[in-house]
């Protein structure tokens, strides 16, 4: 009797566990400048490998052109986003090529369109 408790408490556990989709994990914000920049945000090996990131803005809007993973092993991908984020809105979900691999920063290049002379801050998050 009690192995089959057991084994439908394991079942259960194992079940809830697929039931569960990943979660998005923050990477790290970067307060962007007025005009047409370059930023640079380092990611630490601590928040391991992803396959998925997306891009939030706040604050304000900007048009961000392109960014770039640049990744622990010396690869990079670039991306072309080609988007005017307004203030809280989103990017699509970008899928990493191949497998999981380190990212060692990720490089934006944007510009502002703001009427409002608040400055954006952009948030980055990935997924494993």
């Amino acid at each position: 009797m009690n192995s089959r408790i057991l084994f439908f408490a394991l079942f259960s556990i194992l079940v809830m566990s697929f039931a569960l989709p990943p979660k998005w994990e923050k990477l790290g914000s970067r307060k962007v400048n007025f005009g047409l920049e370059r930023d640079t945000l380092p990611v630490g090996a601590h928040e391991g490998a992803f396959t998925k990131l997306k891009v939030q803005v706040t604050g304000g809007s900007l048009n961000m052109k392109k960014m770039i993973v640049n990744f622990k092993n010396g690869e990079r991908k670039e991306i072309e986003l080609r988007h005017n984020f307004a203030k809280g809105s989103g990017s699509r979900v970008i899928d990493l090529p191949g497998s999981k691999r380190l990212i060692k920063n990720i490089v934006f290049i944007y510009d502002t369109k703001n009427n409002s002379k608040k400055r954006a801050t952009i948030h980055i998050f990935g997924r494993h």
